[in-house]
């Protein structure tokens, strides 16, 4: 009886199998037989799909940050909100910080592959806190796309450096709560100003 080949699962094996190896070692320790035999896929069909390896670091990160999107959708309206539930999704998914932290030791400022789609993103992120600026909703204190930098940071460092979280603010659970009301306080007040601010 012959096989039937499902390339689909094979693609969906060979990109779970390449995140978890480039989060582990990024783009340069990375190894494509390893990535092969953790999917059970052939070491040439992988650069058959994706080219280099290069390139199918770009398409997992990219599907990392698509993964996110679509988890968790941009939120204007609700950044205290929004900001607790980017804090949570990279808790745990730490892969994807991690990826992103290789791929700014590879490029550092230089391009980086499929920059463009990359920028857009960004900067509808920025637009949605733009609109919600000009609906008055979220205060004009900073430049949209500085909120989105911002808000970003304050979600992904805790998961990013694990060892500055665990030394600097603790390792309980009452800790781990304690930083993400106090990250929450930093969206809001990023955000909206208080009323007893006077305005």
């Amino acid at each position: 009886m012959a096989v039937v080949r499902d390339p689909e699962a094979t693609k969906a094996r060979i990109f779970a199998a390449a995140t978890a190896e480039f989060a582990a070692h990024g783009i340069a320790g990375a190894r494509i037989d390893r990535i092969a035999r953790e999917a059970k896929a052939n070491k040439q069909l992988i650069y058959a799909y994706f080219g280099d390896k290069a390139e199918l670091f770009s398409q997992v990160l990219q599907r990392a940050l698509l993964d996110l999107a679509r988890a968790n959708p941009v939120d204007a309206e609700d950044p205290d909100g929004y900001v607790d539930r980017l804090m949570e999704y990279h808790r745990v998914h730490p892969e994807l910080l991690r990826l992103l932290l290789w791929e700014g030791l590879e490029y550092g400022t230089a391009e980086i592959p499929h920059e463009a789609e990359r920028r857009a993103s960004y900067e509808a992120k920025a637009g949605a806190f733009a609109d919600a600026q000009e609906k008055g909703t979220v205060e004009r204190i900073l430049p949209p796309q500085d909120l989105v930098f911002m808000i970003s940071a304050l979600a992904g460092w805790p998961s990013a450096v694990p060892q500055f979280r665990r030394l600097l603010v603790g390792e309980t659970e009452a800790d781990a709560a304690r930083l993400r009301e106090s990250v929450r306080t930093a969206a809001r007040r990023l955000t909206r100003r208080d009323e007893g601010d006077g305005a």
